[in-house]
C-alpha cells in the first residue's frame, strides 16, 4: 500500500477503497475534531494506523510532503494554503488535490418558488454558522422577483436563534474565535460604508463568545468586499439583476467557482443555464451540498481535482497498461471444459 498525505477528510474513503493509508493534519483551531475522526475509524475495525491523526505545524507538514513516505495530498483549504501545498506537491512530483474556498452564487429566477428559496436559502447560507466553503454567499435575484424573496429572506433570518451550539434549538452558533469575527465585521462595514443597508442583524453579538448575528445586506454593488471576498460567517448580501443573462453573469464574475444554487422551475431552462455557471457543483432549486455518490471539486481558484465518487477514488491511483505476448490463456481454456 502507498501512503496518501491527508489535509481534507471528505478524501478518506475513497482514498482507503483505493488501497492507501492516510494521514490527517487538522487545522490546529480545532484538533479535537481530528482525533475523533481517528477514533470512528478506529470503533469501525479498521486496522492500526491504517487512518492516523496528526497534529503539528506547517514546517512539518512540509517535509512531510517532501518526504518518500508520501505519495499524495489533499488541502481543503484557504487559497493561499493551496497554493503552498501545490508548490511542494509539484516539486517532489505527487499528486494532489485543493479542495479551497468558495463564494457560491444562489441565483432566483422570476419563476422560482420564492418562499421556498428564501427558506433553503436561510439555511444554506447560515449551515455552521456561515462557516463553510459550499454555503451559499451571493444571492442574485431578478428585479421580478427580488421584492417577495428579500421579505421571506429577511423574515426567515430573524426567526434564527442564535446561542449555544449544544443546544439543540440554536440554528447560529458561534465562529471559529473572535479574529474570525472582526474580519467579518470589517466586511459588513466595508459593505455599509459604501452604501448597502443592513436589513437585519449587521453587528458582532454583545456578551461572551465569538458570535456575529446572522446578517442580510441589500443595496450592495460588485466592489464591496461581501461580493468579492469569501465570507466566512451568517452574512448575506442580495444582489439584484434585470434578467437570467445578467444573474449568470454576476454569478460568474468571481475568481471562485466552486458551488452553485440555481431556482427555477422550467426543466430546459435548469440544464441550460446549469451549463453556462462556472462552477464544480449546480444544484437546482436546492442548496449545494456533497453527496458521496457524486464528484465534489471546483475549478478557477476553488481547486483542482476531485473528492468523493470514483472520480475521488480515482485521483491517488495510478492507471497502468499491461499487454501480454505469447502466453496460452490456460485457465480460460480450463473453464471451458466440461
Amino acid at each position: 500500500m502507498e501512503l496518501s498525505f491527508l489535509a481534507g477528510s471528505a478524501l478518506a474513503i475513497p482514498t482507503l477503497v483505493a488501497g492507501n493509508t492516510t494521514l490527517l493534519r487538522h487545522s490546529n483551531v480545532c484538533p479535537g475534531s481530528a482525533l475523533a475522526i481517528e477514533d470512528a475509524f478506529k470503533n469501525a475495525g479498521f486496522p492500526e494506523d491504517v487512518f492516523t491523526t496528526i497534529i503539528t505545524d506547517h514546517e512539518t507538514v512540509t517535509k512531510l510532503i517532501e518526504s518518500k513516505e508520501v505519495a499524495g495530498v489533499s488541502l481543503t483549504g484557504s487559497t493561499e494554503a493551496g497554493r503552498h501545498v501545490g508548490e511542494t506537491a509539484t516539486k517532489n512530483f505527487k499528486k494532489f488535490v485543493l479542495e479551497l474556498g468558495g463564494s457560491d452564487p444562489y441565483i432566483i429566477l422570476e419563476d422560482a418558488d420564492v418562499k421556498e428559496a428564501a427558506k433553503v436559502g436561510a439555511g444554506a447560507r447560515l449551515i455552521n454558522s456561515g462557516q463553510s466553503c459550499i454555503a451559499a454567499k451571493r444571492f442574485i435575484a431578478v428585479r421580478s422577483a427580488a421584492e417577495e424573496f428579500l421579505s421571506e429572506f429577511v423574515s426567515e433570518f430573524e426567526k434564527k436563534k442564535t446561542g449555544d451550539p449544544l443546544n439543540p434549538k440554536t440554528d447560529v452558533g458561534p465562529l471559529v474565535n473572535r479574529e474570525a469575527v472582526k474580519s467579518l465585521d470589517e466586511q459588513v462595514k466595508d459593505a455599509v460604508s459604501r452604501g448597502a443597508h443592513v436589513r437585519v442583524g449587521g453587528k458582532q453579538r454583545e456578551g461572551r463568545g465569538a458570535f456575529y448575528e446572522p446578517t442580510v445586506l441589500d443595496n450592495v454593488d460588485l466592489g464591496m468586499k461581501v461580493m468579492e471576498e469569501e465570507v466566512f460567517g451568517p452574512v448575506a448580501p442580495v444582489y439584484i439583476v434585470k434578467d437570467e443573462a445578467e444573474a449568470v453573469q454576476i454569478a460568474n464574475d468571481s475568481e471562485f467557482g466552486l458551488g452553485a444554487s440555481l431556482w427555477t422551475s422550467d426543466f430546459d431552462r435548469a440544464k441550460r443555464l446549469a451549463q453556462e455557471i462556472q462552477s464544480g457543483l449546480v444544484f437546482v432549486n436546492a442548496l449545494t451540498k456533497s453527496d458521496p455518490r457524486m464528484p465534489f471539486g471546483g475549478v478557477k481558484k476553488s481547486g483542482i481535482g476531485r473528492e468523493l465518487s470514483k472520480y475521488g477514488l480515482k485521483e491517488f491511483v495510478n492507471i497502468k497498461s499491461v499487454c501480454i505476448y505469447g502466453i496460452e490463456d490456460n485457465v480460460a481454456k480450463a473453464s471451458n471444459v466440461e
